[in-house]
């Protein structure tokens, strides 16, 4: 089985100077609470917390405690702005590998993901 990584990258110049998107999907700019850990069988997962910047349907960039390299598998938690029936708080649960690393932030190329109820406080 073959296994394809998409990079996720900044717009580049074209030859008469303008920019370039090379993004396949839109992102918006959310800021929201996420947790994250590690998902290598073979070592005690490392796990964290963090802010996300913005989150496309392909991806998620967001800031982190922990300096991980690229290639590195991850699931992440984000608390989800909406509500099921307006009554129920939603996680957004998200797999996937860090295709970038810089100054305490990380991209994530999501591969899996799903919604997940979550309880409230108190309850």
């Amino acid at each position: 089985m073959t296994e394809t990584m998409l990079t996720v990258s900044r717009p580049f110049d074209t030859p008469d100077g303008a920019v370039t998107e090379r993004r396949r999907s839109s992102r918006f700019p959310i800021e929201r609470e996420l947790r994250y850990k590690t998902l290598n069988h073979r070592a005690e997962p490392l796990v964290g917390t963090g802010k996300t910047l913005n989150i496309s349907s392909s991806g998620v960039l967001f800031t982190t405690e922990h300096d991980l390299p690229v290639g590195t598998r991850l699931e992440v938690s984000i608390s989800w702005p909406a509500q099921l029936n307006d009554r129920c708080l939603l996680n957004l649960v998200a797999r996937g590998r860090v295709t970038r690393n810089a100054k305490g932030q990380l991209a994530l190329q999501i591969q899996q993901y799903e919604f997940r109820t979550q309880s409230r406080p108190g309850k």
